[in-house]
């Protein structure tokens, strides 16, 4: 709507407009009195005391539409300044991704980098759709080209901020970096990241913490593994509550999708690129040295 002429920003600010035209506001009617299972309905009347049921509220995935087109001009921001972000689905259910070829990952429609992943993930997946039912799994990010520096040292460190923007995706049940909670059955000296100096650069001979330290990245790879819940929605009966506090049987109707990382997929990537350009922006005006002699010239 603004801020962009000729494919170019103007210096006013970029306004969006997504319309909502593709919704069944009476797929929602049986549900609009009765708390569906793992859903937010119970804690949103419980807070405002009133909801939207028709499923297009903040608490639904739509939401994150905005977050998308601000996180690509983000990324292209990022791209400029030699950042990528790469984000991946790495597992269904139990089936993991073994073979990974990045090139893959747009040619299917779940976003797997391994085609036989993908087509064992496909057939548990229309077996799903036949039994009313859905599954979770879990994606992989990647941030490259992040030099060291970026993050604050206590209440706002890299990892943390990250994580703090990637559990506000709807669905989102954790998040690890490098090892992760792997990283609790290593030895000191299984887990321990050694530093080398070669041709005058910093390196490191593994990536255990996932290339941040202390809060601040270290300037190697980025690495997380993001944990997803099942859709909530499904459509075998399920036993639940109203909001008269009575038990009562569901079954919820409408388009409900049984694995949704794929969607996620760019809502992660968006937050990713969102986080590190306000960490570089921040750190740019208070003339940070690392910052400046990396990515800026003051």
């Amino acid at each position: 709507m603004s801020g962009i002429f000729k494919g170019k920003t103007t210096g006013t600010p970029i306004s969006l407009i997504v319309h909502n035209k593709d919704y069944i506001s009476k797929d929602y009617n049986n549900i609009k009195d009765i708390y569906r299972p793992s859903h937010a309905d119970f804690t949103y009347d419980k807070k405002y005391g009133f909801r939207d049921y028709r499923g297009g509220g903040r608490a639904s995935a739509r939401e994150t539409v905005a977050r998308v087109c601000a996180g690509a001009i983000a990324k292209k921001i990022l791209l400029d300044l030699g950042i990528n972000i790469l984000a991946y689905t790495s597992s269904v259910g139990n089936i993991k991704v073994k073979n990974i070829d990045l090139d893959y990952i747009n040619k299917n429609p779940l976003k797997i980098p391994c085609e036989e992943t993908a087509k064992k993930a496909i057939q548990l997946l229309d077996n799903l759709i036949n039994e009313n039912n859905s599954i979770g799994g879990t994606a992989y990010c990647e941030i490259t080209g992040l030099k060291a520096g970026i993050g604050e040292p206590v209440f706002e460190k890299l990892d943390a901020m990250l994580s703090k923007a990637i559990m506000s995706i709807g669905a989102t049940k954790g998040i690890e970096f490098g090892l992760g909670f792997l990283a609790s059955e290593k030895k000191g000296n299984e887990y321990n990241d050694i530093f080398y100096s070669e041709n005058n650069e910093v390196l490191k001979k593994s990536n255990n913490s996932g290339g941040i330290l202390g809060g601040i990245s270290d300037g190697s790879k980025i690495t997380m593994n993001i944990a997803f819940k099942p859709t909530p929605s499904i459509s075998i009966p399920q036993d639940t509550i109203n909001n008269n506090l009575e038990n009562v049987n569901v079954t919820i109707k409408g388009r409900h999708d049984p694995f949704i990382i794929p969607r996620a997929i760019p809502i992660i990537e968006a937050m990713v690129a969102i986080t590190l350009l306000d960490y570089i922006l921040i750190n740019m005006t208070r003339k940070i040295e690392c910052v400046k002699n990396a990515y800026f010239n003051f």
